[in-house]
């Protein structure tokens, strides 16, 4: 097997309303897609596990934790933030999610794959250290960078960003973790509004934060990841690479206005392949964060996972 796909029933039960973008059948067309494309047969089927307290505080507080785990309805809906809900069956789904970014790691690092994507929902990389953001409620990728540092004992791991939206939540977690390189791009102007010009980012070496103009399309994408990002990972000879992987910069997605197409997901994973080909080992985990219209994200997905397993 080439790698791991990692996913569970429970991500699919958590829903926020209907007509809310980020719903279960994200999930259902990623799988399809992958089916239908014979990259499923290349792929190691994994349930995601729950992911324990102990692994969520090496990235959240204790107090955030519980508030969580505590917090869930019933019945119906409760509202956590302007764009968030729990429903009865959002905690399960929230640590199988961070706990299938876990497993991938623990998986790859024990090198019984090279590389995993983990299929789940909710995302996670606007859940800061004490706050649930943005359809977030633990920050999956930032669980995993932590769980590789503390618990694998590597010296460098490399966070990826290219969600439309910035990574707020990692950023509050890891800003200042001298362990941790962060390299993300965002469209200036979006959600979560703390990265207009650049203004509210942490001002840490270990952050590389790129905001482009609305409409900016693949020449600025990729000119940014030639840049910023590739300089920076070379330097810093990650040992890991975890990717928050967002597909709503694409220009099929109304959730941004960056313009991207499917092939510069294909080009920037191949670029990072390279990196991790390099320095890592090889080593990729790879965690679903945004794209909310169901073809583009399906394709893109692919697309990605494609160039992850080195079938392309």
């Amino acid at each position: 097997m080439l790698a791991a796909f990692v996913t569970h029933p429970d991500c699919t039960r958590h829903e926020m309303g209907p007509g809310h973008p980020e719903c279960p059948e994200r999930l259902a067309a990623i799988q399809d897609r992958l089916l239908v494309s014979g990259l499923l047969d290349y792929m190691l089927p994994c349930e995601a596990p729950l992911a324990t307290e102990e692994q969520l505080e090496r990235a959240h507080s204790a107090l955030y934790v519980r508030q969580v785990l505590e917090s869930a309805p019933t019945e119906g809906y409760l509202q956590v933030d302007p764009d968030t809900r729990m429903n009865p069956f959002t905690v399960p789904a929230a640590l199988r999610a961070a706990g299938a970014a876990v497993h991938a790691t623990d998986l790859v690092l024990a090198g019984q794959v090279p590389v995993a994507f983990c299929a789940v929902r909710p995302p996670g990389h606007h859940a800061e250290r004490a706050a649930t953001m943005g359809f977030c409620f633990f920050n999956n990728a930032a669980v995993a960078v932590r769980h590789a540092l503390d618990v694998h004992g590597l010296s460098r791991v490399a966070l990826i960003d290219f969600d439309v939206h910035h990574g707020n939540g990692s950023e509050d977690i890891l800003a200042g973790d001298e362990r941790v390189l962060m390299c993300s791009i965002f469209e200036i102007g979006l959600y979560p509004f703390n990265a207009d010009d650049a203004r509210g980012l942490k001002d840490t070496p270990n952050m590389i934060n790129v905001g482009l103009p609305k409409r900016s399309g693949s020449g600025a994408f990729r000119g940014a990841v030639t840049d910023h990002w590739l300089p920076a990972l070379e330097a810093f000879r990650p040992e890991l690479i975890v990717i928050s992987a967002g597909f709503d910069a694409h220009r099929e997605d109304d959730m941004g206005n960056l313009g991207l197409v499917d092939a510069d997901y294909e080009w920037v994973t191949r670029q990072l392949m390279r990196v991790a080909g390099r320095h890592a080992l090889g080593r990729v985990v790879s965690c679903l964060e945004g794209g909310y219209v169901l073809h583009p994200l399906a394709r893109c997905v692919a697309t990605h996972v494609k160039v992850l397993i080195g079938a392309d």
